[in-house]
C-alpha cells in the first residue's frame, strides 16, 4: 500500500512530521510505501542527516503551502504545487492509496470534494472521531464539524455511514447506532433531531437503537453516535480541554489518559471516493505517525467502495 503524508501541514510543520518517519516507518509492511508531499530540499536533508536512507520513501516536491489562515477553496484553487494539492492529484491519480494532513483542514475538505468527489448518492460527506468508551473499546462520533446545519435526510444517512466504518475499519459486527439527544424519549429533542428520529426508527440498513444522552458516549450503549457537525465539534472541543485541564491537575488515570488526540492521530473523512483523514493542527511526531496508521486502516479496509455498495442497494 501506498500512503501520503502532507510534511508542511501542521502548527509545527515540518519538524513535527518529519520527525513521525522513524517513528512510523519500523511500523510499516516492507511492501509499503511512504510518499511525502512537501519541499524536497528540507525533506531530503532530514532523511540524510538521520540516516533514513529507506526505499520505502518517496519525495515528491510541492514547495507552496497552504497556510491555516488561507481561504481553503481559493488557495487549493491558487497554489496548485501546494502540498495539499499535489498529494489529492496523486490521490486522485491512484498514485497512493490514501492521503493525511494535519494542515488547513478546510483544504483538506475542498480537496475531499472536488479532487476525489463525494461517493454518488452521499448527500454530505461526514468527519469522525473515537471517543473512548469505559470498557476498553471507542464510540463513533459524527459529525463533528463538516456540516453544521444538517438536515433530517442526512443525520439518517449518516447512520449508514457511521455503521459502516464501524464494522468494516472497527471490526464491530451489527454496529448499534444511536441519535444524540436530551433524552431518550421518541419527542425529546428540537425539530432536527425529532425529524431525524422518525426517519431512522424504520431504517433497515443499520442496526438504529434510539437516542442516546451525552453521558453514553462513555458508556456501551451504542456503537456509534449521530449527531449535527455544529454539537459534534462542540462535544469533542470539550472533551479535549477537560482532558488537559485533568493533564495539568494530574487527575489522569489508565481511562482518562486514553483521551489524548495523539492515540487517535485524526479524523476520516467518510462519504469521499478514498481515504482521507485530517490531523490535529497541533499534531506532534506521536500523533502524526497514528494518524497515518488511521489513513492505512481506513484504505485497507475498502470503506469507500463498501459505502458505493451500500448506498447504490439503499438508493
Amino acid at each position: 500500500m501506498r500512503i501520503g503524508l502532507d510534511v508542511s501541514g501542521g502548527d509545527f510543520a515540518p519538524e513535527a512530521t518529519l520527525k513521525s518517519i522513524p517513528l512510523l516507518l519500523p511500523e510499516l509492511d516492507a511492501r509499503d510505501k511512504l510518499v511525502l508531499f512537501g519541499n524536497e530540499t528540507e525533506m531530503q536533508q532530514f532523511l540524510d542527516e538521520n540516516q533514513l536512507h529507506d526505499k520505502r520513501v518517496e519525495l515528491v516536491h510541492a514547495p507552496d503551502i497552504i497556510t491555516m489562515n488561507d481561504s481553503p477553496l481559493k488557495a487549493f484553487q491558487q497554489k496548485r504545487n501546494s502540498s495539499i494539492a499535489v498529494g489529492f492529484e496523486w490521490l486522485r491519480k491512484g498514485d497512493i492509496d490514501g492521503f493525511a494532513s494535519a494542515g488547513n483542514s478546510g483544504a483538506m475538505m475542498v480537496g475531499s470534494v472536488y479532487a476525489i468527489n463525494t461517493i454518488p448518492g452521499v448527500i454530505r460527506p461526514s468527519s469522525a472521531v473515537m471517543i473512548p468508551k469505559i470498557n476498553g473499546g471507542n464510540t463513533v462520533l459524527l459529525d463533528v464539524g463538516t456540516n453544521p446545519d444538517a438536515k433530517p435526510d442526512v443525520l439518517y444517512q449518516y447512520g449508514l455511514l457511521g455503521s459502516l466504518y464501524a464494522e468494516h475499519v472497527l471490526n464491530i459486527k451489527n454496529p448499534r447506532v444511536g441519535l444524540l439527544n436530551i433524552g431518550t424519549e421518541e419527542k425529546k429533542g428540537n425539530l432536527l433531531v425529532q425529524s431525524a428520529f422518525q426517519l431512522m426508527k424504520d431504517a433497515t440498513e443499520y442496526n438504529f437503537v434510539g437516542n442516546v444522552e451525552g453521558r453514553d458516549l462513555f458508556n456501551d450503549k451504542t456503537d456509534v453516535v449521530i449527531t449535527d457537525g455544529f454539537t459534534g465539534n462542540v462535544i469533542i472541543k470539550q472533551i479535549q480541554a477537560m482532558y488537559r485541564l485533568m493533564e495539568k491537575r494530574d487527575l489522569l488515570d489508565d481511562y482518562f489518559s486514553r483521551f489524548n488526540y495523539e492515540n487517535h492521530g485524526g479524523s476520516p473523512i467518510i462519504g469521499v471516493n478514498s481515504a482521507v483523514v485530517i490531523g490535529h493542527g497541533i499534531s506532534s511526531p506521536l500523533a502524526i505517525k497514528n494518524m497515518m496508521h488511521l489513513v492505512y486502516e481506513v484504505s485497507a479496509s475498502g470503506l469507500h467502495l463498501k459505502i458505493k455498495k451500500a448506498i447504490a442497494n439503499y438508493g
